[in-house]
């Protein structure tokens, strides 16, 4: 009775096992799956990320912003059209071009018949035009830095992802490795069992960890098909697409200290942006105060303004001429308005510098903090290395001498536990080194 229940239980997990791997399998070996490096994976992401597209957009506008600020200070050129009719009043007076005419009923016209088509060109010239195109330059120079910001942050949640995904493909192949080590053992305590060499409580005890392991491949599993939905999320229009990363080949060696201060620092967009922001303060404090300087106005206009729409009127008279203006307006009272724009740009002027004092030295304690993980997870790769060839062989050991009933069931399955736990933390060191080389790398701005 016993031995039957055995062999049922062992059978139902057989089967489980090859659901796990079959669904597993078809997952990532399916002939439409496309291998996705993890270049192509930023790349998909930049093109289907919103908030990416946001910072683009941004950077464009503020770039439009920056063109249009600098066509304020060049002279605009409008050609005027106008045709006008008025009521004459019954009298005649003196036109102005030296003969008498009907006098129009609106005095502020100049003839009954009137016609205007003239070129004329603009000019205003003054501090704050100036002031105003370095703030759109500083804003520009802003928003371009923020852009770099916004996708250097999606290439660390690219790569986080994606290397998450590699993790748990591991993981899973583990686990099932895991899981057929567990029904081996099973089936050897039920063995030894029917020779009367151990107790029922050593196959309970294997059954009890085959259990576990089918549980933790389950979980496993399900795991790895969330990380592979989290990151086609970013990849594709479709989450349900398969696809599969690259196999992790050899770690990259991790670059000197000095190298990565030097990089750091010549190209960190928190700092350019932080800077852009303080030229755009000290621009708008600029604009402020160029208030209280007047502004010169030019005009040249050049054209037709008389009754006849022609070059020459009646006797010869010419037509087409130009008339020239300057106008200077200067700024008197305006009830201490001025006064309060310069305080309020400087309040965000001096926001702006603590600001960038703040950015400077979060830029030196991640470098200090990222490196130190790099160079903790590099060290620790060796040696994970090692646990895991150590475990193995433990564990080969330990089965031997339980064959030979020489170890007990428990410091089988110890062994089983410590070969899992190196593998997994194997896995995971992996992880840590890639992903902490990919924030320096992130950081440097060489990825």
């Amino acid at each position: 009775m016993g031995s039957a229940q055995n062999n049922s239980i062992c059978s139902l997990s057989i089967v489980g096992l090859l659901f796990f791997s079959i669904f597993t399998q078809a997952q990532q070996t399916t002939p439409a799956a496309a291998t996705i490096s993890l270049s192509e994976a930023i790349h998909r992401a930049q093109a289907n990320e919103p908030a990416f597209a946001n910072a683009v957009a941004a950077q464009k506008s503020a770039s439009i912003d920056r063109y249009l600020a600098k066509a304020t200070l060049l002279p605009t050129v409008v050609y005027h059209n106008q045709m006008l009719y008025t009521q004459p009043n019954g009298q005649t007076n003196q036109g102005g071009q030296g003969a008498t005419q009907s006098a129009p009923i609106f005095i502020a016209n100049n003839a009954i018949h009137e016609y205007m088509s003239q070129a004329t060109i603009n000019e205003t010239i003054g501090l704050k035009q100036f002031a105003d195109t370095r703030v759109a330059s500083a804003v520009s120079a802003r928003a371009s830095a923020e852009l770099e910001v916004t996708r250097r942050g999606l290439v660390s949640a690219v790569v986080a992802l994606y290397y998450e995904v590699a993790t748990t493909q591991t993981k899973q192949r583990l686990l099932i490795e895991a899981v057929l080590e567990a029904q081996s053992f099973t089936k050897l305590t039920q063995d030894r069992e029917n020779a009367r060499e151990v107790a029922h409580a050593d196959v309970l005890k294997a059954q009890l960890q085959q259990q576990q392991r089918e549980r933790d491949l389950s979980d496993a599993v399900l795991a790895a098909n969330r990380a592979r939905l989290e990151l086609a999320v970013l990849l594709f229009p479709d989450p349900r697409t398969s696809y599969s990363t690259e196999p992790a080949g050899a770690p990259p060696p991790l670059p000197t200290q000095d190298e990565v201060n030097k990089l750091a620092s010549a190209n960190n967009p928190e700092i350019r942006s932080a800077l852009a922001d303080i030229q755009a303060s000290n621009a708008e404090v600029s604009s402020a105060k160029a208030a209280y300087l007047p502004d010169l106005g030019l005009n040249f206009t050049y054209g037709i303004d008389a009754p006849q729409f022609a070059k020459y009127g009646p006797d010869g008279i010419h037509n087409l001429g130009y008339s020239i203006s300057g106008t200077l307006d200067i700024p008197v009272w305006d009830w201490l308005s001025t006064q309060k724009r310069i305080k309020q740009s400087e309040i965000r002027r001096d926001a702006a510098r603590v600001s960038l004092t703040a950015t400077q030295r979060r830029l030196i304690a991640t470098l200090e903090e990222t490196y130190a993980e790099a160079s903790a997870a590099r060290l620790q790769m060796d040696l994970l290395d090692r646990s895991v060839l150590t475990a193995e062989e433990s564990l080969r050991l330990t089965k031997l001498r339980y064959a030979n009933g020489e170890a007990t069931a428990l410091e089988v399955v110890d062994a089983q536990n410590a070969f899992l736990t190196s593998g997994t933390a194997q896995a995971d060191g992996v992880v840590r080194y890639q992903s902490a080389l990919a924030t320096l790398q992130i950081l440097t701005g060489t990825l």
